[in-house]
């Protein structure tokens, strides 16, 4: 047989979706999957599926997949992030030759990327973090593609995933490397993240709304407004799901309010905690997903809170108006991010090149992201953009009333006040952490600074003498 261009190991969902995805762009592809845990027969259906494609070759024994792929060779390795890809590393250092590359396309903690690019080099072969983006529609038919690593190494493999990417307004391809070992993996995390939030904010806005809305009425007009500047993947999919019915009723009326995570979003907001950064939407996001999961505490507890009726009409204007609100705050924090991680391990990341292979193929694409392209080429925060800062200025009163008219009707908006109050804070000259560094120093001399002085000096009071 001859040598095939790419390798691939682990036909689930998405390494099969990738797969096709290569080979439809010409590509020859060498694909493995483990035969043990009742997994014997994937590769073989997988094949049986798809036998119009001649040009990729199945393996079920790993020294036969790996001699069939031409050198250097680039192996995709697609399954579960945590042990299991280091138990397939070791597996097949042995039959690698120098210089070949390694592409972990799961969702693995970028410092986990950092330790096994270090530990690959002294082995003398290349390792990529690579986030992927676009579930199993965007792995077939166009993802969005974060890779880190060096320069050098993106060159061998940029010819291949470059071509299977998504491409944006401008046909460009939406892969690009971004930065240094673990920075592929930082930049998909943070995606997650920003996922999170977006998520959340929809399903704040739903149960407002379903209060006094049926759900196909809900979906028109969130229909309206994805045919203007809020218009979003995650928007369009949330119309889909708000319309779908079974035997003439809503399908998501019968869904389970208990919503999982993966890992991601507490990963972001751990690096948030780490970096310094404020991130508090992704954060609020996280613990709503968390506060759903306790369906037995809340079932009980709410037998004792007498259901409030809407005694008040909503005002849809101000409900879009927030809404734009909170998604502005939500990026303004995921790029905030995004740039301390750049500056702190010195990545050099290019924000509107981030924002750019984010506008195709990715689950977070949005008006806002094409918007954002352009701010980040003369800014590195968007609160920096007047256009954008007149914008939030205008708009919250709206949020105002929007947060006013939840509260009066007890519905949990956790990522919309997280966002005002993220905006308050940080449009507010003098905030009472001057009472936090005093208390800190009555109980713990931990000392502090006085306004107006040097911030290298710091003072300590006996607070207990009068």
């Amino acid at each position: 047989m001859h040598k095939t261009d790419f390798g691939l190991i682990g036909l689930g969902v998405m390494g099969k979706s990738i797969s096709l995805n290569i080979a439809d762009n010409g590509f020859d592809i060498s694909v493995y999957n483990r035969t043990e845990a009742g997994e014997a027969h994937i590769t073989k259906n997988f094949i049986n599926e798809n036998k119009s494609f001649k040009n990729i070759q199945d393996f079920t024994e790993l020294s036969a997949f790996v001699s069939s792929i031409k050198r250097p060779r680039k192996i995709l390795i697609m399954i579960k992030a945590g042990a299991a890809i280091d138990s397939v590393i070791e597996q097949i250092i042995p039959l690698l030759d120098n210089d070949d590359i390694i592409i972990d396309g799961g969702n693995s903690h970028y410092k986990d990327t950092v330790k096994r690019t270090n530990y690959l080099a002294t082995k003398g072969l290349n390792f990529v973090g690579c986030g992927i983006s676009g579930g199993e529609e965007g792995a077939r038919k166009g993802p969005s593609i974060m890779l880190g690593g060096t320069t050098e190494v993106y060159k061998h493999i940029a010819p291949i995933l470059e071509k299977i990417a998504a491409k944006d307004s401008n046909n460009k391809p939406c892969c690009t490397h971004i930065g240094t070992d673990g920075a592929g993996h930082f930049i998909k995390m943070v995606h997650n993240g920003i996922e999170y939030a977006e998520m959340q904010l929809l399903a704040e806005l739903y149960a407002l709304l379903c209060k006094s809305l049926t759900n196909e009425e809900i979906a028109t007009l969130f229909s309206k407004w994805n045919s203007g500047s809020e218009s979003s993947y995650l928007l369009e999919i949330t119309i889909a799901i708000l319309r779908k019915k079974e035997n003439g009723s809503y399908v998501l009326d019968h869904v389970l309010d208990q919503a999982k995570s993966k890992g991601t979003g507490s990963w972001s907001s751990q690096a948030a905690l780490e970096l310094g950064i404020p991130n508090t939407m992704i954060l609020s996001s996280v613990f709503a997903r968390y506060i759903s999961s306790f369906k037995d505490d809340r079932t009980q507890l709410s037998k004792s809170i007498k259901p409030k009726i809407a005694s008040e009409k909503l005002d849809v204007t101000s409900l879009k108006s927030a809404y734009r609100f909170a998604r502005l705050i939500n990026h303004q924090q995921g790029f905030k991010l995004i740039h301390e991680a750049s500056v702190n391990y010195n990545w050099k990341l290019n924000l509107s090149e981030i924002t750019r292979i984010w506008t195709n193929g990715c689950i977070i694409r949005s008006q806002l992201m094409e918007t954002c392209i352009s701010i980040f080429k003369s800014n590195t925060d968007i609160f920096e953009d007047k256009t954008i800062l007149n914008s939030l200025i205008s708009e919250e009163k709206n949020t105002i009333t929007m947060l006013q008219y939840g509260l009066s009707q007890r519905v949990a908006l956790d990522s919309f006040s997280s966002a005002y109050n993220y905006w308050v804070s940080m449009t507010t000259e003098n905030l009472p952490a001057n009472l936090i560094q005093a208390q800190r120093d009555y109980f713990g001399a931990h000392t502090y600074q006085r306004k107006g002085m040097d911030k290298s000096q710091s003072f300590h009071t006996n607070w207990k003498k009068l």
